[in-house]
C-alpha cells in the first residue's frame, strides 16, 4: 500500500519486502512477472518464485565450489584454515550420524548428505544478516520490483527440501524393509493386527508429519526473524531517537540471529538423520 504522495506506508513496506519476484501465467493467458500480491495469487500453484530459485541455486553452487576447491587443495602437512574449518564441519556431520543413525545399518551417503544439508541451509539462512534494504534497492534500480534474498523464508523452498528428504525416507523404507515389510510396519504398529485401521491412521499421520515438521519449522523461524529485521528497519525513518534505537536493536538481533540461523540448519540436518535412521530400522 502507498500513501497519497506515492510513498510506501508501513504496511506497504512490510508487504513489499515479504513479496517474491513471481513469474507465471495470468488469468488472461499471458505469462509475465507479477506486479503485486494480487497478480501473484492469480497465477495459481504453477507460479515460480524466481528470486528464491536463483538465490537458493546460486548459494548451492557457491557451497559446492568452496567444498571442491578445498578438496582439490587438500594437504595433510600444511592444511589451510578453510580446510580445517571444512574438516571440522565434516567431523560434526559424521559424529551426528554415528550418534544417531541405527548401528545395524550401513550407509556411507548419510554423513555427506547431512553435511550438504547443513551447509546449504546455513548459507540460505545467512542471507538474513544482509540489511533488508540493500539488495532490494539495488534490484529496484535495475528495474526489478521485488527481491527476497533469503530462500529459507519462502515456504516453497523449505517444503521443497523437506519433500526431497521425504522421498529419501520412502526410498530407504522400501529398500531396507521391502514393500511387504514397510506395509506391515504401517498396518501393524503399534497395536497389532486387531487394530489395523487405527494403526494405519496413526502411522500415516506420523509419516506425513515428518516433511511438514522439517519444512515448516525452518520456514516459520526464518520468516519470523526476517520480519523482525524489517520492523527494525522501519525505525530508521521514525526520527533520530528511534533510528539510534533501531541501530542498537539491529545489532543485538543480528548477534542473536547468528545462533538462530546456525541452530535451524543443525536441526534440519539432525531431523533428516533421525528420520532416515528410522527408515533403516526393522520392527
Amino acid at each position: 500500500m502507498a500513501s497519497e504522495n506515492g510513498e510506501l506506508t508501513g504496511a506497504g513496506y512490510i508487504n513489499h519486502h515479504l513479496s517474491n519476484l513471481t513469474y507465471g501465467q495470468l488469468p488472461d493467458g499471458t505469462w509475465s512477472f507479477a506486479h503485486g500480491a494480487e497478480e501473484a495469487a492469480s497465477m495459481g500453484f504453477m507460479a515460480i518464485h524466481v528470486d528464491s530459485m536463483v538465490w537458493a541455486l546460486s548459494l548451492g553452487v557457491i557451497m559446492f565450489w568452496v567444498m571442491r576447491r578445498v578438496a582439490k587443495s587438500f594437504s595433510s602437512d600444511k592444511p589451510s584454515k578453510v580446510q580445517c574449518f571444512v574438516e571440522a564441519l565434516f567431523d560434526m556431520a559424521q559424529d551426528s550420524k554415528d550418534s544417531t543413525f541405527t548401528k545395524q545399518a550401513k550407509n556411507v551417503w548419510i554423513a555427506p548428505m547431512a553435511l550438504t544439508i547443513f551447509v546449504w541451509v546455513f548459507f540460505m539462512n545467512l542471507m538474513d544478516l544482509v540489511p533488508v534494504d540493500w539488495i532490494p534497492e539495488l534490484a529496484k534500480l535495475a528495474g526489478v520490483g521485488y527481491m527476497k534474498i533469503v530462500p529459507s523464508t519462502d515456504v516453497n523452498v523449505a517444503l521443497g527440501m523437506a519433500l526431497a528428504v521425504f522421498i529419501m525416507i520412502l526410498y530407504y523404507s522400501l529398500k531396507i524393509k521391502g514393500p511387504v515389510g514397510f506395509a506391515k510396519e504401517l498396518a501393524l504398529q503399534p497395536f497389532g493386527k486387531y487394530l489395523i485401521p487405527f494403526n494405519l491412521v496413526l502411522e500415516l499421520v506420523g509419516l506425513l508429519a515428518k516433511p511438514l515438521s522439517l519444512g515448516l519449522r525452518l520456514f516459520g523461524n526464518m520468516y519470523a526473524g526476517e520480519l523482525i529485521f524489517i520492523l527494525i528497519a522501519m525505525m530508521y525513518s521514525a526520527g533520530l531517537g528511534l533510528g539510534v534505537l533501531g541501530g542498537v536493536a539491529q545489532l543485538g538481533w543480528s548477534i542473536f540471529h547468528i545462533l538462530v540461523i546456525t541452530l535451524q540448519a543443525y536441526i534440519f540436518m539432525m531431523l533428516t538423520i533421525v528420520y532416515l535412521s528410522q527408515a533403516h530400522e526393522h520392527h
